[in-house]
């Protein structure tokens, strides 16, 4: 039987040292990317796995995090951003050593009791929240359980004392960005089509729209006339557009809350100029220009939260293009506009 490949031998195959080999596993945000690249490539080309008995029998975990798949989304879009989450999620957890137990919940309450049943089978180590909203159980109840979790998502309306790690994408600058894009190209009449008032999502991406157009000199009797706030989905975004289309002064562009609501706007015609959110596959099949979230490095940085906590592995992040601040543990990441013909 050929020798077991040890973490010295994937150190020198790559010319590092063996932190640098067990930073890129465990805390991959400390080290450069064409180190890395170095690194993963000869974990790949030796064949070289961690031991993760002997990694369970030394701390006594399971080596598992659990996260929700959300629920099944009808206009097929949404979901994407969820999937795409996931996926870096399972591949951030596994370099770090790690595997992620997925479960389904309906809604808050049906998530808090499939926890108590994760924990009494599974055991996870760890939890990943997501859809995070106001007054949201989920987090107060892991907290006095003491069981560590991060969450894709800001505390809405949560007091200071009672924060907890997290990571999210600063929806504000997308939507700013956005709407700075269309003031360039000449447009004045910028309309937003976002959610009801409420979903701390929803109204984070309407503010970056309205900061940047009173800065720009709208007054808020103007910003009332061309805020439209509506449910997801492609049908609200055509009627919606359509509403703001017909009125007496009609807007020429809009910025969309998500590239659903983008969608049913494209669908209303007339030749308006129209930005999304997410940038998902419908968004570049149909050209739509959307704004794109670092959801490979969301995953990343939550994963490097939950191992800072786990296992004690991280100091500071190094910063990054996307990265807005880093706390230690609250992560805000930028996302960036995609140009496409729409707009």
């Amino acid at each position: 039987m050929a020798d077991k490949v040890t973490i010295a031998d994937v150190a020198r195959h790559a010319g590092v040292s063996r932190q640098t080999v067990s930073n890129v596993l465990n805390a991959p945000e400390l080290v450069r990317e064409h180190t890395q690249r170095r690194v993963l490539e000869a974990v790949q080309a030796l064949g070289y796995r961690a031991s993760q008995a002997a990694r369970q029998m030394r701390t006594g975990r399971s080596q598992l995090i659990a996260a929700r798949i959300e629920p099944a989304q009808d206009d097929g879009i949404n979901g994407f951003v969820f999937d795409r989450f996931l996926h870096g999620l399972t591949e951030s957890a596994a370099l770090a050593g790690y595997r992620v137990l997925l479960y389904t919940a309906a809604d808050h309450e049906a998530e808090l009791a499939t926890f108590d049943d994760l924990l009494g089978v599974y055991v996870p180590d760890a939890f990943v929240l997501t859809s995070l909203d106001y007054g949201d159980p989920r987090p107060a109840w892991l907290l006095e359980q003491r069981i560590p979790f991060v969450t894709f998502g800001r505390p809405w309306g949560v007091p200071p004392a009672q924060r907890y790690p997290w990571v999210d994408v600063d929806g504000a600058a997308g939507t700013a960005a956005a709407t700075r894009y269309l003031l360039d190209a000449g447009h004045r009449r910028i309309g937003f089509l976002g959610w009801p008032a409420g979903s701390g999502v929803g109204d984070d991406r309407r503010e970056g729209w309205a900061r940047t157009l009173t800065a720009a000199g709208a007054e808020p009797a103007e910003l009332a006339e061309l805020d439209y706030r509506t449910d997801d989905g492609a049908p609200h975004g055509e009627a919606a557009a359509r509403a703001l289309l017909d009125r007496d002064r009609p807007v020429t562009a809009l910025v969309c809350v998500s590239d659903s609501l983008a969608l049913g706007a494209l669908q209303a015609g007339r030749g308006i100029a129209v930005i999304g959110f997410d940038d998902t596959p419908v968004a570049r099949a149909v050209g739509l220009t959307s704004v794109s979230q670092p959801l490979s490095e969301v995953a990343t940085r939550c994963v490097s939260l939950l191992t800072r906590a786990l296992d004690g592995n991280g100091a500071g992040a190094r910063a990054r293009e996307t990265q807005a601040y880093d706390t230690g543990t609250e992560v805000l990441l930028r996302p960036s506009l995609v140009r496409r013909r729409s707009a």
